[in-house]
């Protein structure tokens, strides 16, 4: 097995990696000793998320974590932290890259405030389909992002982690044309491209924490909030809530980071190694998203929630005359831009 039969630069690190990747099972034993008795661990990190511990997220997560430490014989031990559990999206950011945090995985639309152009394929009803999504972040969109991020100084896992499309909740009414956006107060997560999205659909914004959002719905701070429906569901939103509008306005995944110094502590095999599994792994969580999303919806209905569906093309016209698409094609750049538009189709 070759570099060349994947197509990489013969010496480069990718190409180094993937070799390794290729060869990883046969020989974990070789390099770490054998699975029998495991060792006491020589690394540990911490891995956080601002997802539910329900969520399929941090399931697959830990799945990659347990194998991981199998395959090192315990030299290696990656703790899960869930649901905001080390602090809010924000916190956890800065955290991870002054190191007292290794390893983080966050939304895009989140990362943006780093990272300006990660918000890109967040961009509202861009992608008409979760398969288009994906076939852009594996392809030349992620690639271009991805590496951004490591521009930045992080390091970044090739394959991304899925939230799903997003849709409207409201405790007062039915979201069913652009015309009930207007004065509708939403809470969003701090990320700069849902506030223009809201702002430019006529809707009063709030940024939250993910951690104050129930509370914050349950007295009135907002009437509504935007999350998928595995997420709503998990989080037990129709207590607090009455409405779904399925707008699948904007398409949301994960990104799993690590801090730079705590990567590079570790040899290019044990690199390899996580980068193995959790790669493996984030296509196994697609899938769990998939099959879970397709019962959530009647799972909500069955707790009493009303449920519409919507007509995209209505809001996205509200956004194109807003100026919504051509200022963030200027943000963006015509490089990102046009990465995105291979995908997406003509927006602006």
């Amino acid at each position: 097995m070759t570099s060349k039969q994947y197509g990489l630069p013969a010496g480069s690190a990718l190409a180094r990696r993937t070799l390794l990747r290729g060869g990883v099972a046969a020989t974990s034993s070789a390099m770490f000793g054998s699975r029998g008795a495991m060792a006491a661990p020589r690394y540990r990190l911490k891995l956080a998320t601002d997802m539910t511990d329900l969520h399929p997220l941090n399931s697959r997560l830990q799945q990659a974590a347990d194998e991981i430490s199998k395959d090192s014989n315990g030299q290696l031990r990656i703790t899960v932290f869930p649901n905001d559990q080390l602090g809010g999206a924000m916190d956890m950011l800065s955290q991870l890259r002054s190191g007292g945090l290794e390893m983080l995985a966050l939304s895009g639309p989140i990362l943006e405030s780093l990272i300006p152009v990660l918000g890109i394929y967040g961009l509202a009803f861009a992608f008409k389909s979760d398969t288009d999504a994906w076939t852009a972040m594996d392809g030349d969109l992620g690639t271009y992002l991805r590496t951004a991020i490591r521009g930045a100084g992080l390091e970044v896992f090739d394959k991304g982690w899925a939230n799903g499309y997003r849709q409207v909740f409201s405790s007062t009414k039915a979201i069913r044309t652009p015309d009930d956006m207007k004065g509708f107060s939403i809470r969003i997560p701090n990320s700069a491209i849902e506030l223009a999205t809201f702002k430019d659909l006529g809707a009063a914004p709030t940024p939250l924490n993910w951690t104050e959002v129930y509370s914050a719905l349950q007295t009135k701070v907002v009437d509504g909030v935007e999350v998928p429906l595995l997420v709503a569901e998990f989080s037990k939103l129709y207590e607090v809530q009455r409405y779904v509008s399925v707008t699948n306005h904007m398409w949301d995944s994960f990104f799993l980071l690590m801090n730079r110094r705590a990567f590079q502590q570790f040899p290019e095999d044990m690199q390899t190694l996580m980068a193995t599994h959790f790669d493996a792994m984030a296509l196994r969580q697609r899938s769990d998203l998939v099959n879970q999303d397709a019962t959530a919806r009647a799972d909500l209905q069955k707790h009493g929630m009303a449920i519409n569906d919507t007509d995209p093309q209505q809001f996205r016209a509200v956004l194109r005359k807003a100026g919504y698409y051509a200022n963030f094609q200027a943000k963006y750049g015509k490089e990102a831009w046009s990465l995105l538009e291979k995908y997406a189709g003509q927006l602006a």
